[in-house]
């Protein structure tokens, strides 16, 4: 099999894994559908590469925003950011063949940066504009301006440290299953 053929395969494994564990996990809330999303991210990038991480990541909001999970459209960009610094900086610091202290420090770094970025962009920039009077122009209502900050905030660094510890534990296996 081509690398190419094999980079589509894995890609799109990872892409369907992600859309039946959000569609199936849904209704046990954000800790464990985040959780299994940040797992399928942090397997797609450690397995199959930055290029396949960074796809994951940017369709996972979109596919939740599809499926009723991601709260607001607004929130969607803020969701690719976060998730794309999560998988940047596992693939970065864990890379292909470090210790096991370098996965963990990338994992920890990673979730740490996913929860700050989506902190800062969602409860600070979003929610903050849209409570502006004169910028929230009915872009949020009541009732998500005190929602967002809550699930934008210790949610996201429980589930990506969750998500990322349990793929820093599957991912040796998956690999050599598939003789990587």
């Amino acid at each position: 099999m081509s690398k190419k053929v094999r980079w589509i395969t894995e890609t799109a494994v990872m892409l369907a894994l992600l859309v039946a564990l959000q569609a199936l996990t849904k209704p046990l809330g954000q800790l464990v559908t985040g959780s299994c999303v940040n797992a399928v991210l942090a397997v797609s990038v450690l397995l199959a590469g930055l290029s396949s991480g960074i796809i994951v990541a940017l369709a996972s909001p979109v596919l939740a925003f599809l499926l009723g999970i991601a709260p607001q459209l607004v929130t969607v960009p803020a969701i690719m950011v976060g998730n794309t610094v999560f998988v940047v900086l596992l693939h970065f610091i864990a890379g292909k063949n470090n210790g096991i202290g370098q996965r963990i420090a990338a994992w920890f770094i990673a979730a740490v940066a996913k929860f700050a970025t989506l902190y800062i962009l969602v409860v600070k920039i979003i929610c903050g504009l849209a409570a502006a009077p004169l910028l929230a122009g009915g872009m949020l209502k009541e009732p998500m301006l005190k929602a967002l900050p809550t699930m934008f905030a210790w949610p996201q660094l429980i589930t990506a440290l969750i998500g990322g510890g349990i793929a820093l534990l599957i991912v040796p296996v998956l690999r050599k299953a598939l003789h990587k």
